[in-house]
């Protein structure tokens, strides 16, 4: 059985897609492209797919993961070919190598988001933040299946910054971006929940909806302060050679 692990985004309108609508979507790229899967046993067989840490519904993603498991070998960056053909515009596939290690879904433990805030004068944003950093603690609430929960958004920040836009397309030539570095921890930080702490230490209420997109999504860096490339580690695995058969002699 062959493992690949693929790297696709979510961009433009299809930012709204739901997981359950790209796992329908991705299954038909999948028969459309005649790849090889592997399925599970039991009464209902489906595909091999591992889906690790979705962004979610709303939220662009330019860092999204997956693995598919295959019954024969195939060639990772044509298979990515064929499927990125497959896929919808805006689903994109990226990225595409033979997993050589193991724990992808444990190589992701931070993600770097870009939060669009159109309205919003720079120097509003940057004492926002400035005073969200400084806070030991930003308590916020998220309503969940199990009703209103309070948690505290801060300690998952790793970094959060207030910059100006590259290019002036702002509403009335107002506009920050935020560039956040948040950990994976539970209960889960998102971007929501630090505008909502943004909002909670300094009264910070963008007039339109937050653009946000997720840049990376790696393993986090303590010391650089950087999430790396989760796939760079498969990319520099040296491939396992073939058993040789027994009983044979070499020349």
């Amino acid at each position: 059985m062959q493992r690949i692990r693929l790297r696709y985004t979510k961009r433009g309108r299809l930012r709204f897609t739901s997981h359950r609508d790209f796992q329908r979507a991705f299954e038909r790229a999948l028969r459309r492209a005649e790849v090889p899967m592997a399925y599970s046993a039991g009464f209902t067989p489906h595909p091999k797919v591992s889906y690790a840490n979705a962004a979610p519904t709303g939220t662009g993603s330019e860092a999204e993961y997956l693995e598919i498991a295959l019954t024969e070998h195939r060639d990772p960056a044509k298979l990515a070919e064929l499927l990125d053909e497959s896929l919808p515009a805006g689903l994109d596939i990226t990225d595409a190598v033979e997993a050589r290690t193991p724990g992808l879904a444990d190589r992701l433990t931070a993600s770097v988001w870009e939060l669009r805030l159109d309205g919003v004068a720079v120097e509003d944003a940057e004492r926002a933040v400035s005073a969200f950093l400084a806070a030991d603690a930003v308590d916020v609430q998220r309503r969940t299946k199990n009703g209103m929960r309070t948690f505290d958004a801060r300690g998952a920040v790793a970094e959060l910054q207030a910059l100006p836009p590259q290019a002036d397309r702002s509403l009335d030539g107002r506009c920050a971006i935020l560039r956040l570095v948040v950990r994976h921890v539970t209960p889960a930080v998102r971007p929501d929940d630090v505008l909502s702490g943004l909002r909670a230490v300094t009264d910070l209420a963008p007039p339109v909806p937050a653009a946000v997109t997720r840049l990376a999504q790696g393993l986090f860096d303590e010391e650089s302060g950087t999430v790396t490339d989760p796939l760079a580690l498969d990319r520099e695995a040296v491939p396992a050679a073939p058993p040789t058969a027994v009983g044979t002699v070499s020349p």
